[in-house]
């Protein structure tokens, strides 16, 4: 159960009914909660100003209208007008008791949308590096949370696949399928080195660049060798791909790839409709679409150019064809782009043009989730000491031998395989929390001894707080499906725990409604904080507690341990029994 929604919705009732504006509801769900009573609506002053009354007296109206039976136990008026209510123990634990046994820790299934989420797209031929890992890991982390409140999500991976570069890259593979087959497979494990290789011989060799430049045109009419090679390097890149989503528990799978190619054969029906709907002008031979939304420095409409003077066509035209394939096709009702920042007035352009030119359905939302870069110590660019790009699955590689060192140091009592599957959470863990924590449009700086660190807001100590759950069962000698029994709330850190508890489902719609995953990693930092103090407030398994005692807290443990869980896989991150 969302409690602040409900809360919620009784103060827009009584607010409506002490004859507040049209608009109330907006007001109090932009309300502000503060550290006055359990929750605080700020909104009667506004609604008070639009009635020209003044907001006490609106906000005791509002008091005597609350049906807040058997959930608050008090309400009060604070300072020009604020309601602060303080909710009910034994309705906290009520709330809770209900969590107890729902795997969905009371989150209910919220009304289905179609809704279609561009994240990753790595290019073809060329390693995933650093630069793929924000877009990869927040738009993995917004599917999730998205499917797990029960919307139908469809995942596109929009694969750099097509374009004037696979000339040099088809000439490259055929000359190296005619030398030997070990050339070849060495070159492909490496993708940086044929691609890098491929490059150098079409700056450095006239015949193959003419060469590369005809397998461009015959590639693009469809030619079979040209698009056999072709798929070579898409498969090749797609298992090199799959290799690191698998590692970071990424639930991207070859079935969500839809590239660039797969827009092709539309480009020349988008350009055909642009026409009809009047929006091309010729622009030196080119064919241009001038938006009077964004102007130049001169003052005068910019120009986005969809089709060039020789006929070819650009990244525009393709996201114009996607848009309309996933608004008309998909009918989707939200399109998410995960996509860098620095593309922002880009979505901007053809979001205004496929809403002009009809290709985006006028209920479906466009929304550009833009993300900040990963950024060095030095507070640049993440790069090698040398100052080239690094490559994610030495990215990887680095944060498995890091984690092995720090689980050495702490966990001796694991066993060999306890420590692989431990350090592997750990090392894949930490390198996504370490983003997801940071809001999605901030820079971040990528610091190892800070995300693979026991303390703070990181992947560690949240999966710690839950090993540490486990090991009270363990000492309880029962598992959490066998408890039976009641919640009692009576101690304040019991108190503070069910609030933060009760709040899980607010957050993951802020999350759905938003797409800021750092938002669940505060909830989860909070959570973990939360029931520390409670761990140390409130005795399970010590001597002396009495028995309904002991098993109201597990019951709490129980329901804990469940919500970090849920939150961690929502992020992506898996969890351990021990640690």
């Amino acid at each position: 159960m969302n409690i602040f929604k409900l809360l919620e919705d009784k103060i827009i009732k009584a607010l409506i009914t002490v004859g507040a504006p049209a608009d109330t509801p907006a007001m109090v769900r932009q309300s502000t909660r503060a550290n006055f009573g359990d929750y605080q609506c700020n909104a009667v002053m506004a609604a008070a100003k639009k009635m020209g009354r003044n907001p006490r007296d609106v906000a005791q109206e509002v008091i005597n209208h609350l049906e807040l039976d058997g959930i608050a136990e008090k309400t009060e008026i604070a300072g020009p007008g604020f309601i602060n209510i303080y909710l009910k123990s034994t309705w906290l634990a009520s709330n809770l008791q209900n969590m107890v046994t729902d795997a969905r820790a009371g989150v209910p299934v919220a009304e289905k949308k179609t809704i279609v989420v561009d994240y990753s797209a790595p290019n073809v031929a060329k390693e995933m590096h650093v630069g793929n890992l924000r877009s990869t890991i927040i738009g993995d982390a917004s599917v999730r949370t998205l499917e797990f409140l029960g919307h139908k999500v469809i995942r596109q991976n929009h694969l750099g696949d097509w374009g004037t570069q696979f000339g040099m890259l088809i000439a490259h593979l055929e000359e190296l399928e005619k030398e030997n087959q070990e050339a070849l497979s060495m070159e492909l494990s490496d993708l940086e080195t044929f691609y890098r290789t491929a490059k150098q011989r079409f700056d450095e060799d006239p015949d193959f660049s003419e060469k590369a430049r005809n397998y461009v045109v015959e590639l693009q009419s469809g030619d079979e060798y040209c698009l056999k090679l072709w798929k070579k390097l898409v498969d090749v890149t797609l298992a090199h791909n799959q290799e690191s989503y698998n590692r970071l528990n990424v639930s991207l799978t070859p079935a969500d790839v839809m590239g660039e190619s797969a827009y092709n054969d539309n480009l020349p029906v988008i350009i055909k409709e642009l026409g009809e709907k009047g929006l091309l002008t010729e622009d030196q031979g080119a064919q241009v679409v001038f938006l009077d939304e964004f102007k130049n420095k001169q003052g005068d409409p910019m120009g986005v150019i969809v089709q060039k003077s020789d006929g070819g066509f650009l990244y525009t035209t393709t996201d114009l064809a996607a848009i309309r394939h996933r608004c008309h096709t998909l009918n989707a009702d939200r399109v998410l782009y995960y996509v860098d920042e620095r593309q922002g007035q880009h979505f901007k352009q053809i979001f205004a043009i496929a809403r002009k030119a009809g290709f985006a359905s006028e209920h479906t939302e466009l929304e550009h989730h833009a993300f900040g870069m990963m950024l060095g110590k030095d507070g640049k660019p993440f790069k090698t000491r040398s100052g080239g790009t690094i490559k994610l699955s030495d990215l990887l590689d680095e944060a498995e031998e890091r984690a092995a060192r720090v689980i050495a140091a702490k966990s001796a009592n694991l066993d060999e395989e306890q420590k692989v599957r431990v350090i592997k959470a750990i090392a894949m863990g930490s390198v996504k929390y370490a983003d997801l924590a940071k809001k999605r449009t901030s820079d971040y700086m990528f610091d190892w001894d800070n995300m693979l660190s026991f303390e703070g807001n990181t992947a560690p100590y949240l999966m710690y707080a839950y090993t540490r759950i486990q090991s009270i069962f363990r000492k309880a000698g029962i598992t959490e499906r066998d408890l039976q029994g009641k919640i009692n709330i009576t101690d304040p850190a019991e108190r503070e725990l069910a609030l933060t508890l009760s709040q899980f489902s607010e957050t993951l719609d802020a999350i759905a409604r938003e797409g800021m995953p750092h938002q669940l990693c505060a909830y989860l930092y909070e959570l973990a904080g939360g029931f520390m103090k409670f761990y140390e407030a409130c005795p399970v398994n010590k001597a002396g507690v009495a028995e309904d005692v002991r098993i109201s807290r597990l019951l709490i443990c129980s329901v804990t341990a469940c919500v970090l869980k849920l939150g961690l896989d929502l992020l992506g991150i898996e969890t351990v029994e021990e640690m």
